[in-house]
């Protein structure tokens, strides 16, 4: 059974840095790509940055975090990352690891993701 766990979330004040991490466990094959998502009080869910994760190392990054947020994985360990820097409080959001176990991805989109963590908060204050 899949699970991906996320941790590293907290309550930081504005320009500040946290970094995420998203254990993963239990695959019979490993994922084509993973990603974070993000979901913030009366907003709809937002692709916040995705990573092929079978050799090109190809990224997907939103805009609002583009040259912020950087997305990478440890694949020894079996752990993705996201570390995000320059926080603002409109990043303050429930932030979600996600893995697609197929090839070809519309990486932006959550229903491009079979699997999910259970999320960790992220509060940034100004």
């Amino acid at each position: 059974q899949v699970q991906l766990v996320e941790s590293g979330g907290g309550s930081v004040q504005a320009g500040g840095s946290l970094r995420l991490s998203c254990a993963a466990s239990g695959y019979t094959y490993s994922p084509y790509y993973m990603g974070w998502f993000r979901l913030a009080p009366g907003k709809e869910r937002e692709g916040v940055a995705a990573l092929y994760t079978r050799g090109s190392g190809a990224t997907y990054y939103a805009d609002s975090v583009k040259g912020l947020f950087t997305i990478s994985q440890n694949t020894a360990k079996n752990t993705l990352y996201l570390q995000m820097t320059s926080l603002k409080p409109e990043d303050t959001a429930i932030y979600y690891c996600a893995a697609r176990t197929a090839p070809y991805c519309a990486c932006a989109y959550s229903l491009s993701y079979n699997y999910w963590g259970r999320g960790t908060q992220v509060t940034v204050s100004s």
